[in-house]
């Protein structure tokens, strides 16, 4: 891999040689690289220009700060298209990305060959990367398309907006997606939403979070056979600021801190007057279309019935649509399935209140197993996004578990990997010599990598590796607690363990039964210590055993397991 550096001002062309150098030169920087299709392009010391053409170059760059990329079309170079990486590694204001270069092959030498000025924000450009990989001749990628295949599609108010996904005359869609905080964290089936808002990012497209900082004061009635429980306003305040920094830690990682917005609409609902929303709002709702919504029908046919202030949830759910589209460019909202009412009632509120059109709404499936109920829940509770409340490993570990009938449907849903890589893991799930959960662990891989980064992934495989006798993973004490959920635990002081026999101390803490059965365990080569198996019966605890000075982790076989905590 070959990467340069450069300052926001430096000539495109000056990036690919500093000589400017003519393909089979001997003082060509890339000549000497096999395996490489390549271009450089620029004057040479006879100042004429020349071309060296080639397929496709991918040459990954580093931008410090770029504001806007200028492209030349002429007859050598046919266009510039610009591809975000998945995997964009952030080091401090540091991104690295591909830029390719294609062209059609030529020998005419051109003198309008312009160099391209790069002038786009890093942040920025990760925003809409994914649209120059898409445009060039044939305009952006269709991101419903891309999420109809991928069975990310459910509905769409109208068929247009296929076409102004693509159309490259029209200006970027602003997109935005809302998320009630009724929780300090946004779970697994929330996950959806960003995903979605993710493909649009990656197609060029603008994104909005929207958090229900007022909405969540009343509570949305789709989906929910009982009325939520109130929240508190000290509760309701952490859960806005929990559920904002989730959304921007995983779309300001994947896409850059600039790209997307967080929004409260609480921040124009608190200066709404009651008088002022019935007539500016309420005159213009129509009682049939309101009282035909599935989640209000439901809800009125069952024993509980509805209260009047769910039954209006649908028209502050709709205002914040018409406020987004007025104040802020938004065409489109996005949701799960069970938002559709809702939807509409938006998309309804801006053709009669301002009389326009362009309002569009799209609706994806929800995270369900294939016996239809609900992914995102475990007999603990939900699968939080948030580290704090589900470590990474905890995280990993669940979509681990997945079973196969449901692995390859959810590769397409909850990651980004291509259509035909996911079509090649299903093929070879089907041939002989699969490894078992190879697929369940690209899965759990790439969704937390796109949760948790780096970071995260590299804690959960740690974990994961600890929990496997004999593996060479170096143990600390984090990699220990992120595990300690689901593994037993004591606690012993450290004079109670100092120099004591590892065989007593594994019958005292009650790993194994008697010393007899710790004894044919250890001849069997089934006894570790902190994953190190143990071969004399004459082992006994020193300093250097307890981990960081605060745990041991005992094994006997690979599955029972015990955590010593060291007070």
């Amino acid at each position: 891999m070959l990467t340069r550096r450069f300052l926001p001002d430096t000539p495109l062309l000056d990036c690919f040689s500093a000589q400017y150098l003519e393909l089979g030169s001997p003082n060509n920087p890339l000549s000497s690289v096999s395996g490489f299709s390549y271009c450089l392009i620029g004057p040479n010391s006879s100042d004429h220009w020349a071309s060296c053409y080639g397929p496709v170059f991918s040459f990954y760059l580093s931008i410090l700060e770029v504001e806007r990329v200028k492209m030349a079309y002429n007859s050598l170079v046919r266009s510039v298209l610009i591809s975000c990486n998945q995997r964009l590694p952030q080091s401090s204001s540091l991104y690295h990305f591909p830029i390719l270069l294609r062209h059609r092959p030529t020998h005419r030498r051109h003198p309008y060959l312009w160099p391209l000025s790069l002038r786009y924000s890093s942040t920025q450009f990760v925003q809409e990367s994914a649209q120059g990989d898409a445009e060039g001749e044939r305009g952006r990628l269709n991101v419903v398309n891309i999420l109809e295949e991928r069975g990310l599609l459910e509905s769409l108010t109208s068929d247009s907006l296929r076409s102004a996904c693509s159309d490259p005359g029209l200006p970027a869609l602003r997109v935005y997606c809302g998320f009630d905080p009724t929780a300090e964290s946004l779970h697994l089936g929330n996950l959806l939403g960003i995903i979605v808002l993710s493909w649009f990012l990656r197609c060029g497209h603008k994104v909005v979070a929207l958090v229900g900082g007022a909405t969540a004061r009343v509570g949305d009635p789709s989906g929910k056979s009982l009325e939520r429980p109130e929240l508190d306003l000290l509760a309701l305040d952490r859960n806005v600021s929990g559920i904002s920094t989730t959304i921007s830690r995983i779309l300001g990682r994947n896409h850059g801190a600039k790209c997307f917005s967080i929004l409260n609409n609480y921040d124009w609902w608190k200066d709404v007057k009651l008088l002022d929303f019935l007539k500016d709002v309420g005159k213009f709702a129509r009682m049939g279309v309101m009282m035909s919504k599935e989640s209000v029908r439901k809800r009125l046919e069952s024993e509980q019935g509805m209260s009047y202030t769910e039954f209006t949830y649908q028209l502050l759910q709709g205002y914040d649509f018409l406020r987004l589209f007025r104040d802020e460019e938004v065409s489109v909202q996005i949701g799960g399935s069970d938002q559709w009412g809702n939807i509409t009632a938006g998309t309804d509120l801006i053709r009669r209140i301002l009389q326009a059109e362009g309002a569009y709404g799209l609706t994806f499936p929800l995270l369900l197993k294939s016996d239809g109920t609900k992914f995102g829940k475990s007999e603990d509770g939900a699968i939080w996004l948030s580290p704090s409340l589900l470590s990474p490993y905890q995280f990993y570990q669940y979509l681990f578990s997945v079973p196969d009938s449901d692995v390859v449907r959810f590769l397409k849903i909850l990651t980004f990997l291509s259509m035909e890589e996911i079509a090649q893991i299903e093929r070879d799930m089907q041939g002989p010599g699969y490894v078992p959960n190879t697929a369940q662990r690209r899965l759990a891989e790439e969704v937390t990598l796109f949760v948790h980064g780096e970071v995260g992934l590299d804690e959960a495989r740690k974990a994961t590796e600890a929990l496997r006798p004999g593996a060479e993973t170096k143990l600390d004490w984090k990699i220990i607690e992120a595990i300690a959920e689901d593994v037993p635990s004591c606690f012993l002081p450290y004079d109670n363990v100092m120099n004591i026999s590892l065989l007593d101390l594994s019958v005292s803490i009650g790993l194994l039964e008697s010393k007899s059965a710790a004894r044919r365990l250890l001849k069997q080569g089934g006894l570790y210590l902190n994953n190190s198996r143990v071969d004399s019966e004459a082992k006994k605890i020193e300093a250097d055993d307890i981990v960081d000075g605060k745990v041991i982790l005992l094994s006997a076989g690979k599955k029972n397991k015990m955590i010593v905590r060291i007070s």
